[in-house]
């Protein structure tokens, strides 16, 4: 059942930059093999957290690269279903299982090492930094920027080790806002991902969108603010619009919404790209 597998998942995280109809194949191969290896590790207890965390990456950003050449995501759950229901079958103490599951762990190995990791985007970029600081830091980010106001968005950690979702803004000579919300395709109200081009709009219609509002605001740690800025605030939003932007196709994209009393809203444009496999590097832990 496994065979045939093992020299392929011993090339570790990184997913090629595919495109065509044999990306798409490509891309689907990976998703199965590492979701596969997943399963069979849920049944039979192969691996250890940080190798279990690190094949969790790698099947994120193999789901992300097929989507990206043009899997869809109904293919890409019956594809996950097919490796569970294969998974089922496995003699947990076959050849060829305990071979398959060697190569992972080799395969992975250096993972457990890797401070840093960029997981690229069309258009944006999502930086994953495991480095344990002691102080206020990011975790996970992306950046964005409206006029001459920049805006970092991502997971950001304090000394203590706590860490959550948020935004640091840095506004120039300008009122302050008094709320700022997540703003993103509602998958309850609109089923399929909207990627369409920016001269049509770049979130869905108002009707099929959800928000998540801010929790809290204060003033920004300087260590957080973008370089040459002396002031910003940090804004942070609950767990679960995390998990929204995760659920998101990697090619959709969301906002960071400022709002001012005069009924003005800045809005700064994020791209979902591989927020999923970016916040499962972050589950590996600190450095």
């Amino acid at each position: 059942m496994f065979k045939g597998l093992t020299e392929r998942l011993a090339t570790g995280l990184a997913v090629a930059a595919l495109c065509g109809g044999a990306a798409h194949a490509g891309a689907d191969r990976l998703y199965y093999e590492r979701s596969l290896m997943l399963a069979a590790d849920a049944r039979c207890g192969l691996f250890e957290p940080q190798v279990r965390a690190a094949l969790d990456v790698s099947a994120h950003q193999a789901r992300g690269a097929a989507l990206r050449a043009g899997a869809t995501s109904d293919e890409l759950a019956n594809t996950g279903a097919r490796a569970v229901l294969r998974a089922r079958t496995a003699d947990c103490a076959s050849d060829d299982l305990t071979t398959a599951a060697a190569r992972v762990r080799d395969g992975f190995a250096g993972w457990r090492r890797t401070a840093r990791m960029t997981f690229p985007g069309e258009r944006q970029d999502w930086s994953a930094d495991r480095t344990r600081y002691g102080r206020d830091a990011w975790r996970l980010s992306q950046t964005g920027r409206f006029r001459s106001a920049p805006v970092t968005f991502g997971r950001v950690t304090d000394a203590g080790g706590e860490e959550g979702l948020a935004a640091v803004v840095s506004f120039p000579g300008r009122p302050r806002p008094y709320g700022a919300r997540i703003v993103l395709r509602d998958p309850d109200r609109a089923h399929r991902p909207w990627i369409i081009q920016a001269s049509v709009g770049l979130l869905p219609p108002a009707n099929t969108r959800r928000a998540f509002w801010a929790a809290s605001h204060e003033a920004a740690p300087g260590i957080l603010l973008p370089e040459g800025r002396r002031q910003g605030e940090i804004w942070r939003f609950p767990e679960a619009a995390g998990d929204a932007i995760a659920g998101l196709d990697p090619r959709e994209r969301f906002t960071v919404e400022f709002l001012f009393r005069d009924d003005s809203v800045m809005r700064v444009h994020f791209e979902a790209g591989d927020f999923a496999a970016a916040r499962a590097f972050l589950s590996l832990g600190p450095l």
